[in-house]
């Protein structure tokens, strides 16, 4: 189950002049000033692709900045992706 943050995101994802407001879960979910209602299931699918989508960005930026190192020390050329994970 996706977190309220998630889920916010995925509102706003899938309507973005979605107006609405919550509580301390999405169930409490109130749509304001007319905004057409959005299921909980698409709400949560949404949610679901943002937070695995997040989380393979952060994946691919730890596997770049390893490759990064690895071919510096080798001194190999680096990708874009790779070149962008260092801090100069």
């Amino acid at each position: 189950m996706a977190t309220l943050h998630y889920q916010t995101l995925a509102i706003n994802a899938i309507n973005p002049s979605a107006q609405f407001r919550t509580g301390k879960n999405i169930e409490t979910i109130e749509w304001l000033h007319g905004t057409t209602p959005i299921s909980l299931s698409d709400i949560n699918t949404k949610a679901d692709e943002l937070k695995a989508a997040e989380d393979a960005a952060v994946a691919q930026k730890a596997t770049d900045k390893a490759s990064a190192k690895a071919k510096l020390i080798a001194g190999e050329a680096l990708t874009q992706a790779e070149a962008d994970t260092i801090v100069l």
